[in-house]
């Protein structure tokens, strides 16, 4: 055999190994997080102004799914804390805080910039628009108590578009296009918010609007919570489906086009999926900064940067994070309780700082 062929199937083992040590070391990571998420989602559950033992909460959590246990030992004042107040928050905690991680990731893939957070569409803005029209005003009160999170929603829907037909010039749409429209969509709907806060007369709306606005999971419920989840679920899998052309598209647009792959239609497609996910999730939850900014990054850390084994493992990091930040909201001053984006801005903030210094001086 030739030095050269003996050196060619040399560099072809080597690929081979190293191929299977990120599988496993993907693998582990994701069964490590997986047992993070079992272990996080009942201690969450237990945890607030009111303490509920573990045990207890897995029993209640039993009953109501299983019927066991037959015998009730737990008060029916825990058991509605429990079943009807905080499953359903914690829930909700794991879907928002997962549809925000990968969020992040497909839109810091499809502009190729390491600050894009779904922020950056103006989504979240169009949502804080009509959320606070309805609040202030009264704005689709007719299609009753879902009033709040379907003027969101039409929002984002609304904020989506505005941004997609701004970036389309000619056909084509650029990463660049992209950022600016987003940013400009989300300043104009920023300002309108801000003057439909200052034009009501009522103080106790404006101080729901503001709270709204940085995000609360207050307002979830078990159909909140599966419907959110849902979205989620098919974001993702929507997502996965398209993760060799988002990684293509990460580098280059020339490289997704050697590869046969139109920009300019991943990009309109991968940003109409965000933009439905995103809107749902602000929808549910309000305005929540810095997940879809930070996690991303963390997960690239765990995992390298392919998105499909980034994006399961965005999510799962998505979602523990985002559960105990609003542990911490509801718990440090109780029995008052923080907006959600402030704790995670508090929490994010520095691992951006940390982000900030290992970030390589040539990029």
């Amino acid at each position: 055999m030739e030095p050269a062929e003996r050196t060619h199937e040399a560099d072809d083992r080597d690929d081979d190994l190293d191929h299977d040590r990120r599988r496993r070391h993907t693998r582990l990571w994701m069964a490590g997080l997986l047992a993070g998420l079992l272990v996080t989602l009942p201690v969450a559950v237990s945890l607030g102004p009111v303490a509920i033992p573990v045990d207890t909460v897995a029993q209640v959590v039993s009953r109501h799914l299983l019927g066991v246990p037959l015998e009730v030992v737990w008060t029916p004042a825990q058991e509605s804390i429990v079943w009807l107040l905080r499953v359903p928050r914690v829930l909700l905690g794991v879907a928002v805080g997962a549809g925000l991680a990968i969020a992040g990731v497909g839109l810091q893939a499809l502009t190729r910039n390491i600050l894009a957070e779904p922020y950056l569409l103006g989504v979240t803005s169009g949502a804080s628009t009509l959320a606070a029209a309805s609040i202030l005003f009264g704005f689709g009160a007719g299609i009753g108590s879902t009033s709040l999170a379907g003027s969101a929603f039409v929002g984002a829907l609304a904020a989506g578009v505005g941004v997609f037909l701004l970036a389309r010039v000619g056909g084509q749409m650029t990463s660049t296009r992209l950022v600016l429209a987003g940013v400009s969509v989300g300043y104009v709907l920023h300002a309108l918010t801000s003057f439909l806060i200052f034009a009501s007369d009522d103080p106790d709306a404006g101080r729901s609007v503001l709270f709204w606005i940085l995000g609360s999971l207050t307002l979830a419920t078990h159909w909140s919570a599966l419907v959110t989840g849902a979205v989620v679920l098919a974001t993702l899998v929507v997502l996965l489906i398209r993760a060799l052309p988002l990684d293509a598209l990460a580098i280059g647009d020339n490289t997704a086009q050697t590869l046969g792959i139109s920009p300019t239609a991943l990009r309109a497609t991968i940003m109409a999926v965000i933009a439905l996910c995103v809107g749902a999730l602000v929808a549910a939850s309000g305005g929540i900064g810095f997940v879809g900014l930070i996690i991303p990054h963390v997960a690239r850390m765990c995992v390298g940067s392919a998105h499909r084994r980034l994006l399961p493992v965005a999510a799962m990091i998505g979602g523990i994070f985002l559960v105990w930040a609003d542990v911490l909201a509801r718990t440090a001053l109780a029995p008052q309780e923080l907006p959600l984006g402030i704790v995670t801005a508090m929490a994010g903030a520095p691992l951006l700082f940390v982000l900030v210094r290992r970030l390589n001086p040539t990029r």
